[in-house]
């Protein structure tokens, strides 16, 4: 019974290890046995002892910063532009007729078809990434924030203006609140998106960061250092989309169909 109710409490967590071990356990098996040449894909023991060594060398940390700012800066810019941009749009009709081509634009066109454009006007350095990360995130957030204010009830509009509610507290009190868990959703997508723009950035022009480690290693056939750069990445990934989904979660009560 104690071991049921700790497989019931911790499901997601034991499933993902389980996950993962299956797919690890196999990779080492592989190249152990020599059935998989180890220059072309490593193992996962391999790895690890590369980041041990990588650590100790200490150059894997001005990788690492050096793409966190840029996905920062660019993430936040993308943010506050987007949730303004949202809430625009979203509440007034003629800004949501001037948005919405943009938005299909950014939809359809992918952000490395930019890269020439980008670099022409801000050069292949900082600015040039921020731009680009910024590309990347702007649109989930825009159009989650936008889908969050038509998500508001109609009957509480309605409650508020037969109680002479101006049209400033309405949307201070009932549909901005009511966009944040739409917000929330935005932000978590765009938060990985961002990630893909930095390190594709990283891929066109740098000479820093984890996008630049993979290409150098990658040019020089070293494998575990390229799994290394791509564990890191895939484990901020993870990490940045769990912390955001359960800040959503505290929003979800707020949706429309909670309340419905």
């Amino acid at each position: 019974m104690t071991l049921r109710r700790l497989y019931r409490d911790n499901q997601r967590l034991i499933l993902g290890i389980a996950g993962l071990l299956s797919v690890l356990i196999p990779w080492e098996l592989l190249v152990r046995l020599r059935l998989v040449k180890a220059i072309l894909i490593s193992s996962p023991s391999q790895v690890v002892q590369t980041f041990i060594t990588e650590l100790q060398l200490g150059t894997l940390w001005g990788d690492i910063t050096a793409t966190l700012q840029v996905w920062f800066v660019g993430y936040l810019l993308a943010a506050v532009v987007g949730i303004v941009l949202g809430l625009v749009a979203g509440w007034f009709r003629r800004a949501s007729y001037i948005a919405n081509p943009w938005l299909n634009v950014l939809y359809a066109a992918p952000e490395l078809a930019f890269v020439p454009m980008f670099i022409l006007w801000f050069g292949i350095g900082f600015t040039f990434k921020v731009w680009l990360v910024f590309l990347a995130a702007i649109f989930f957030i825009t159009i989650n924030t936008i889908a969050g204010v038509h998500a508001t009830e109609k009957r509480y509009l309605e409650v508020a203006a037969t109680f002479g509610a101006s049209k400033l507290q309405i949307f201070r009190t009932i549909v901005l609140p009511g966009s944040v868990p739409y917000i929330m959703t935005g932000l978590r997508q765009a938060a990985g998106r961002a990630l893909v723009g930095v390190i594709a950035a990283e891929f066109i022009s740098s000479n820093q960061g984890l996008g630049f480690l993979i290409t150098l290693a990658g040019q020089t056939l070293n494998t575990s250092r390229v799994m290394v750069g791509i564990v890191i990445i895939a484990a901020f990934g993870v990490f940045l989309g769990e912390v955001l989904r359960r800040i959503e979660s505290r929003f979800d009560v707020w949706r429309k169909e909670a309340t419905a």
